[in-house]
């Protein structure tokens, strides 16, 4: 009778030990409908081959990820750039990190009269939009271009009246950003959002004469919260996620409008 007692112990020591281990490798990602979801799906189906289970909680709105992560509804979540990020825990006083790059979609500079912002001449005129995310990210990346600098104070929402040089004397007409593609015989060149430029026919990776890249300051997180940031199985996610596999998928299936922001080979 004692022996059959020790082996039962034995044996519910090594179930619950089994159910543990099968539960931790279960984590709950948290995101958004659209584009995030596709992804996810096929990371998802990487991550299961390396035995990891991942559960996608998808979301109506871009508060409730962050909300459930703080709460611990969800071990992560993929669906926002950095600066929404930064500029949410800084509002709800929260602490959660990015721990991996997802993908980019990147706004661009297109042109009918040009084929390299290199041809630009003194006192072209180029159309931005005229938010402040879409305006800012335009002017840093006519910055990181060359052609123009801006104020060290403008930040991520930079305005034209943030240029301190202006070595082309370019003039740049703020537009709304639905109207930048129209713009595009009037101009230089426009810098035009995805949500704009794919309706108009413009393809990011085939038609764009200068475009963001993963270096980006807009790129796509995989969040945690701040305590979390090493957790083994979360990097086993961000790995899945980052992987050949999955940078194919956004490649084909997006045409351009989304680029991965991680190494892969194209």
């Amino acid at each position: 009778m004692k022996k059959f007692i020790i082996i039962a112990a034995a044996l519910a020591v090594c179930l619950f030990g089994a159910g543990a281990a099968f539960a931790n490798d279960t984590i709950k990602v948290g995101t958004t409908a659209g584009a995030d979801v596709e992804i996810l799906e096929k990371a998802r189906d990487v991550a299961a081959k390396n035995g990891l289970t991942v559960q996608i909680i998808e979301f109506s709105d871009y508060v409730r990820p962050n909300l459930a992560l703080a709460d611990g509804e969800v071990d992560v979540n993929s669906f926002q750039h950095i600066p929404y990020l930064d500029t949410f825990n800084k509002e709800r006083g929260l602490n959660l990190v990015g721990i991996g790059t997802t993908y980019v979609s990147p706004i661009g500079f297109y042109s009918n009269k040009i084929k390299s912002l290199d041809e630009l001449k003194e006192g072209d005129s180029i159309s931005i939009p005229n938010d402040p995310t879409n305006g800012g990210r335009a002017l840093l990346l006519l910055q990181k271009a060359g052609f123009i600098t801006l104020k060290e104070s403008a930040g991520l929402t930079a305005t034209p009246f943030d240029v301190v040089d202006n070595k082309l004397k370019l003039k740049i007409i703020e537009l709304d950003a639905a109207q930048t593609p129209r713009s595009l015989d009037d101009v230089a060149t426009a810098a035009i959002n995805n949500t704009f430029a794919i309706p108009a026919g413009l393809n990011p990776i085939k038609d764009a004469i200068y475009l963001e890249d993963s270096e980006s300051p807009y790129v796509n997180v995989i969040v945690a919260r701040a305590e979390d940031k090493d957790n083994p199985l979360y990097k086993k996610f961000v790995e899945a996620y980052q992987s050949q596999e999955v940078a194919d998928f956004i490649l084909e299936r997006f045409q351009g409008s989304t680029i991965p922001a991680f190494e892969y080979k194209n």
